[in-house]
């Protein structure tokens, strides 16, 4: 590929796998250079108590691929007076290549600060074309289009219960509990690794206390040809 050079990488279009969802439904797509205190700045408006109000608006998400700052695109908003506009009820995060651990990292902040969400997660796989144009174009060499599969995550977030028999669900939990008993079981696994050295250290070294020190390197059995 030297003679190549990356023209442009073309995604293939993918349909949320969560159907019958609300038509006012955000989707949110965290690309490896989002922000993500700007996603879920956008997710708070949308899941919080206190929703931005507008009439007649279309949202759309847009995230810069190298650490731009969100931006939310509003049509058609009324100037006249708006009524408060109710928090949406299910939010949907996707995420590919580098993209999915952000994802599942915002999911998981916006669990920690809206209790009670039911979540719905689906893996897949996306195919995304690179095309390659030839550094030459006079070298008679052809333009190359290369086909790579790249795992993606798709994840519903509702306040309403779901589905609980199909897989990837997962109910609301309570964190708090979770975080105790794994603070539990690491102090149980640290204190039982502490007192084993300290075993370790008292059967191994040779000596009791006020015990004789016998010498390093002095075999335990007599010599041979002492009677």
């Amino acid at each position: 590929m030297e003679n190549y050079s990356h023209a442009r990488t073309v995604e293939q279009p993918c349909l949320c796998p969560f159907p019958g969802l609300p038509a006012d439904t955000p989707q949110v797509r965290v690309k490896d250079g989002s922000k993500i205190r700007n996603i879920m700045r956008y997710a708070f408006s949308r899941m919080g108590p206190k929703p931005k109000t507008a009439c007649n608006e279309t949202r759309q998400l847009k995230t810069g691929e190298g650490g731009g700052s969100l931006g939310v695109q509003e049509e058609g908003v009324s100037s006249a007076p708006m009524l408060d506009k109710l928090p949406c009820r299910q939010i949907v995060f996707t995420g590919t290549g580098r993209g999915v651990s952000k994802t599942i990292t915002c999911v998981e902040i916006l669990k920690r600060r809206v209790t009670g969400l039911y979540q719905h997660t689906k893996l897949m796989y996306i195919t995304v074309l690179e095309v390659w144009e030839p550094l030459e174009p006079g070298a008679g060499l052809d333009s190359l289009t290369v086909s790579r599969n790249l795992p993606a995550i798709w994840v519903l977030l509702s306040m309403d219960p779901l589905d609980a028999s199909l897989p990837g669900y997962q109910a609301p939990g309570n964190y708090e509990a979770l975080w105790a008993q794994a603070a539990r079981e690491e102090g149980g696994v640290a204190g039982g690794l502490r007192h084993g050295q300290r075993r370790k250290r008292g059967g191994g070294s040779g000596r009791g206390k006020g015990g004789p020190v016998r010498p390093a390197g002095r075999s335990r059995e007599p010599n041979k040809g002492q009677t």
